[in-house]
This record gives C-alpha cells, sequence and structure tokens, in this order.
C-alpha cells in the first residue's frame, strides 16, 4: 500500500477534515520557510496543473515501499524504480492507457451498433415481441454485469495484462458467432457471452488508471478513457444503420469482428502489466529462487496469513469486494444508483430512438443512426470541458483546504451536470410529442450527452481516488450496477411510451433524474465524514 510523502514543513490541518492525500509543496521550502509562504499558492498550481505532468521533478510524489532484505520485505528497488508504473515514461503511461481505451471504444461500440439493424433481424428470425427486440440489444450490456464480479479479482491476482488479453480474445470470438447465429435465441446467448468478454476492459482501465497516475493526474487521464467508454455507443448506431441497410444486419457483426481482433492484436503485442501487487510478487518469487530466501515476502503481502493468500481465499474475496462496496458503502451505492439509472437511460434511447424517428419523421434505418448525433456532439463538448476543468478544480478547492485533496472535491461539477439530464429529456419528449422539426429533438439530445460526460468522469474518479489499493474492484460495483440498469430499463421503454406517450413518458424519466440531483451533493459534503469514521473492510 502506497503512503504520502510528507512535507519538511508542518501544516495544521482543518479540525473536521483529516487529509487522505497530502499534496507536496516546493522543495525549497524546506530551504527557505520564511519566504515560502507568498510561493504556495504559485507551487500549489503549477504542480497540480496538467502541464506539470511533463516535468515530474517538479513534483514530490508519494513514497513507494522499497526493498528492505534485511526484514525479508520486498519492494521497489529505490524510489525512482523504471519498473515502478508509477515511474514509467509518460509517453508509455499515455500509449498503454490508449491501448485499453482503445478495446474500450469496440466493447460499448458492439452493445449499440446492432440497434438500427433489428427490424431487419426480426424479419429474418420471425420475431414480433418488441421486448426480445429490445433485449437483443441491451443483453450484451448484462455481459458487462457479470464480467466485472469475477475478472477485476482475476484482475488481482494473475494481473491486468493476462486477463485482459484472455478477455479481449473471448469478446472477439463471439462477434464471430454472433455474425453466423441461426436463430434469436443463439444471438442473444453469443451476445450475452461477448459482453461478459468485452467487460474487462471496462473494469480494469480504472486499476490501470490507478496503477500509472498519482491523483493529481487522474483527472485527465480518466476523462481520456471515458472517451471509449461512452462514444462507443454513439458512434455504434450511426455506422450500424448503414450497414444493416446497405449490407445486411450480420455484417455489423462481421465489421466488429474485424475491428475488435486488429485491436486485441495490437495490445498482446505492445501491452505492458501495471499491477504493482502483482509485478512486487512476482520479484519475490525471484528473489526467493535466486537468493535462496524463502522467508521474503512481498510489501503488500507482510500483514497477510497463509490462509489469505491462497488463491482461492484471495478470488472469493475478490468477487466479494464489489458487492460489499455496494451493500456496505453508502457513498458507493449512492453514487453508483445514480449513474446507474442516467447510463440506463442512455441504452433506454439507443433502443428507442430508432422507432421513434422512423415512426414520427419517416426516417429510412439507415438515417436514424444520425440521430445519436445530439448525443454525440454532447459527450464531444462534456469531455473537453471535464479535462479543462477537472485540475483546476482540485486547485481551488486544495488551496481552501490547506493544501489538502481530498476525493470528494471532485463531485461539484456532478451537481451542475446533472441538471442538464431532466432538461434534455423535457426538451426531447415533448418535441417529438408534438412532432416539431427532426433538428429540434435532435438537439433537445445535446444535454444528456453533456451531462452524462459529465456525471460518469468524476464519479469514477472519485471512487479511484477513494479506494485506491482496490480501484479495480471499485470500478467493478459501479460498471455492475450502471450495466444492470442499461440492461434493464430500455425492457420498459416501449411500453412505457405506449401508456404514457413521449411527452409524459420523457417527462416522468426527466422528474426522476431532477430528484437524484441532491445525491452527489450530499456525498460532496458529508462523504470524506463517512468515508472516514465508517471505513469498510475490505479484505
Amino acid at each position: 500500500m502506497s503512503f504520502s510523502h510528507r512535507s519538511t514543513r508542518r501544516h495544521t490541518p482543518c479540525p473536521a477534515r483529516t487529509p487522505r492525500l497530502r499534496l507536496a509543496f516546493s522543495k525549497k521550502e524546506a530551504l527557505d520557510p520564511a519566504n515560502s509562504q507568498d510561493d504556495h499558492e504559485y507551487d500549489l498550481e503549477k504542480h497540480l496543473s496538467r502541464r506539470s505532468s511533463r516535468h515530474k521533478d517538479q513534483i514530490e510524489h508519494e513514497k513507494y515501499p522499497e526493498t528492505d532484505l534485511d526484514k525479508g520485505i520486498v519492494g521497489w528497488d529505490g524510489q525512482d524504480d523504471p519498473k515502478n508504473p508509477r515511474n514509467f515514461p509518460d509517453f508509455t503511461k499515455w500509449c498503454l492507457l490508449g491501448l485499453v481505451s482503445l478495446i474500450t471504444l469496440m466493447s460499448p461500440l458492439a452493445s449499440s451498433m446492432f440497434a438500427p439493424g433489428v427490424s431487419f433481424m426480426d424479419a429474418d428470425f420471425n420475431n414480433t415481441s418488441t421486448i426480445l427486440s429490445s433485449f437483443s440489444v441491451s443483453i450484451f450490456v448484462l455481459g458487462f454485469v457479470l464480467g466485472p464480479l469475477f475478472l477485476s479479482p482475476l484482475s488481482e491476482i494473475y494481473g491486468r495484462r493476462p486477463v485482459l488479453d484472455c478477455s479481449n480474445c473471448f469478446f472477439v470470438i463471439w462477434n464471430l458467432g454472433c455474425a453466423l447465429a441461426p436463430n434469436l435465441a443463439a444471438l442473444m446467448v453469443m451476445r450475452l457471452l461477448g459482453g461478459i468478454g468485452g467487460s474487462a476492459c471496462l473494469t480494469i482501465g480504472g486499476g490501470v488508471i490507478a496503477d500509472l497516475f498519482v491523483a493529481e493526474q487522474r483527472g485527465l487521464a480518466t476523462a481520456v478513457y471515458s472517451l471509449g467508454a461512452l462514444f462507443g455507443p454513439v458512434v455504434g448506431p450511426i455506422c450500424g444503420g448503414f450497414i444493416a441497410q446497405r449490407v445486411g444486419w450480420r455484417w455489423v457483426f462481421w465489421v466488429l469482428l474485424i475491428g475488435s481482433a486488429l485491436v486485441t492484436l495490437g495490445i498482446i503485442i505492445t501491452n505492458r502489466e501495471t499491477n504493482p501487487t502483482v509485478l512486487l510478487e512476482r520479484k519475490t518469487i525471484r528473489l526467493r529462487r535466486e537468493l535462496n530466501r524463502p522467508d521474503l515476502v512481498s510489501f503488500y503481502a507482510r500483514n497477510k496469513t497463509e490462509v489469505q493468500l491462497r488463491r482461492r481465499n484471495v478470488l472469493k474475496t475478490g468477487i466479494l469486494r464489489p458487492l460489499k462496496m455496494l451493500s456496505m458503502s453508502p457513498i458507493v451505492f449512492l453514487l453508483s444508483a445514480y449513474l446507474a439509472f442516467v447510463f440506463g437511460l442512455l441504452y433506454l434511447l439507443f433502443t428507442t430512438i430508432t422507432q421513434v424517428y422512423m415512426e414520427t419523421y419517416n426516417w429510412q434505418p439507415e438515417m436514424c443512426g444520425l440521430a445519436y448525433l445530439g448525443i454525440g456532439i454532447g459527450f464531444f463538448l462534456g469531455i473537453l470541458f471535464v479535462a479543462k476543468t477537472s485540475d483546476a478544480t482540485i486547485i481551488r478547492l486544495s488551496r481552501r483546504n490547506n493544501g489538502v485533496y481530498e476525493p470528494e472535491m471532485r463531485l461539484p461539477a456532478v451537481v451542475f451536470f446533472g441538471m442538464l439530464v431532466p432538461i434534455s429529456f423535457f426538451w426531447y419528449g415533448w418535441s417529438a410529442e408534438k412532432k416539431a422539426h427532426w433538428i429540434v429533438p435532435l438537439i433537445g439530445l445535446l444535454p444528456f450527452g453533456l451531462g452524462l460526460m459529465g456525471i460518469f468522469a468524476p464519479i469514477q474518479t472519485y471512487l479511484i481516488d477513494a479506494f485506491p489499493e482496490y480501484a479495480a474492484s471499485a470500478v467493478a460495483a459501479l460498471t455492475a450496477l450502471r450495466c444492470l440498469f442499461a440492461a434493464f430499463l430500455p425492457l420498459a421503454g416501449p411500453s412505457m411510451y405506449e401508456s404514457l406517450g413521449l411527452g409524459w413518458g420523457n417527462s416522468l424519466l426527466g422528474f426522476v433524474a431532477l430528484a437524484l440531483i441532491p445525491a452527489p451533493a450530499l456525498i460532496y459534503k458529508y462523504g470524506g465524514m463517512i468515508r472516514k469514521k465508517y471505513p469498510i473492510k475490505l479484505d
């Protein structure tokens, strides 16, 4: 477990806020404390700005565990050990994150790319059930619920790289199965299995960010990583509509097969292990053999019993850890439930927009994919805003808190962006109900895309910061619940719109979204106190 490096100058933190992560000031403070006060704001802003990630020598990072053979503990060979993922060159870090982000684009792309081709699939398989039609799209996301629960602990045992590689190959294989599916039942089973394989990148990506980046760099890293997770479902229907209309719905899966196979091959060739626990365990095994020292133990395993270190128990504990987080931490549950509802709305739109534009505006299936442009543009604007303001928000709030960083500082933006979600559903629903010009409901979806991105990235970064040692499990809990909503909420769409109409149906969803806005505000105000006063035991 990493622990913070303390500055040589004493700071008296606010009594109500015990620091979790101490932000280091300039080294000249230790040499000239009398003149350092005037430079604090400058140093803090310089150290936390995105530019500072390119100048590591200006940042005093947290202290990492070092090898102490006299005590039988294996750690890193000094603070600057190049084998420590936190010390990888910036280019290597961003390349590794880029690889994970690429497959994180392909997997959600597969979740929605099939949506515009459902009507053609229904004709081929003689399906008349609107529920089965919707479920054939959303069942892929159900795999995102099941996969993280065991893939996350497997990555803690065997490492990020082998679990990601095997899962990606599993994802590729079932894309081939979907392309050759003989009936609707087989298609749905293979969509589910493909979703399980494609879920690894969604949960392991958070762990990779925690492995590679210190807290003041994770805002931008999570924003970049979120591009694939949220843009994939939007780009999918746009491409899928043209493919299904021109060459048939099965070619949607052939295209996914080709793209995912190429990305998977690139990851297998160029990826590196980043999990520090696994890397130090491998180093410990090697040193035991080379030095004939069976007593050596990894720093991260030094306080664990032999029973706890058995792989069966590690796997069991890892599977239960995301469930513990959801059931025992009100913070994790509330934030996960809020994001789950908003994410479920996204997939409800994916399964209904095509039908709305075909029936209301007489669009062809290939054109219906363009109706998702409003959400896509909103995502793009949202990611720009989050990437630009994430670090600035931390700087401002840390300055008010005597230079002490708290994970809750990620959440103020969530309240603002949450207000955009109900606005979007009122706008989209009533403009479609009254058959306004087709561009009006399309523009109405733009605030939703902007709001979802502004909710998703800060909440995920908050959980990574709040549980850095168990970042993969925290993201697994978040992913499992949000994808459970994404799998089943769309099933209520057709009957809801049939009963209430597009206007009141979407207004109902807007009112629920409006009622949930106080949740992140309450966690921002009281989350730090709850997290410290009632810590949850995860081992």
